[in-house]
């Protein structure tokens, strides 16, 4: 196996631009930037002037993400979502001690932000990615979410986590504002995820590796991405999502519209 090849392959998949607001949409996993666009052209997120400020409703920007987050995390305690699509409904599950990436996605949510979103890049036997749209109007500032790498989370089927920039722009892989992607991956063997083990420096669990050799997953993104949920219900929508017939780009030839919606 060349490992290389496939970390570079995850690094090396293009943005998408929207046609009207030029947003930033990370590759990740598909989910790396390749030195295209800038987060600078991103608009300020448009929100309620009726509001009094607060973690609601303050824009987020580099200098006050983390306290905004911080707080809004305190007074918003969602961790189940449902993501719903022409296929069915994910349902997930955001984890409580990844607090920043779980406020960021339920004040998102919240803020209707995800309805206006797509599953538009997927590549079969490993993952699909959305969050955003070209058909999108809601604005969000220029922000990133600072990492938050869990031991306790790995990427097997149905991991939730988020896209980020390269290594070379981004060396504290710091997440995507708002671009999230599901883990669908394929049985792993033996031998590659003790390779995995051995390049990013960590010792799976005999349960870790049980789950990546029955499951499936995709090692090749432990400690490069932070996870923050899991679907608890829907896998087999994954799986239907994953099997859209794409183009060269690999996006989906029909629209995988989704909306989301706190339930819990």
């Amino acid at each position: 196996m060349n490992l290389n090849k496939k970390a570079i392959a995850v690094k090396n998949l293009p943005f998408k631009f929207s046609l009207n607001n030029i947003f930033l949409i990370l590759n990740i996993l598909f989910i790396v930037a390749c030195g295209q666009k800038q987060e600078s052209i991103v608009s300020e997120m448009e929100l309620s002037a009726a509001l009094s400020p607060s973690s609601d409703t303050i824009p987020l920007s580099p200098g006050n993400v983390r306290d905004v987050l911080t707080d809004y995390a305190k007074n918003h305690p969602d961790s189940i979502a449902v993501i719903s699509t022409r296929h069915g409904n994910i349902k997930v599950r955001l984890y409580k001690d990844t607090p920043l990436h779980r406020a960021n996605f339920v004040r998102l949510t919240k803020s209707g932000f995800y309805n206006q979103g797509e599953f538009y890049r997927v590549v079969k036997g490993f993952a699909i990615q959305g969050g955003d749209s070209d058909n999108r109007t809601m604005k969000q500032t220029v922000y990133k979410i600072p990492q938050e790498f869990n031991r306790k989370y790995i990427h097997k089927k149905g991991a939730l986590a988020m896209a980020r920039y390269g290594d070379e722009q981004n060396p504290d892989k710091e997440s995507s504002s708002h671009n999230f992607y599901i883990v669908q991956g394929e049985p792993v063997p033996l031998h590659e995820i003790r390779a995995w083990e051995e390049k990013h420096g960590i010792k799976y669990t005999p349960e870790e590796v049980k789950l990546y050799q029955t499951i499936g997953g995709e090692p090749s993104l432990d400690t490069e991405y932070t996870v923050f949920g899991e679907v608890i219900e829907g896998l087999d929508v994954v799986d239907k999502i994953a099997n859209e017939p794409v183009d060269a780009s690999s996006w989906p030839r029909q629209s995988v519209l989704h909306t989301i919606k706190m339930v819990e």
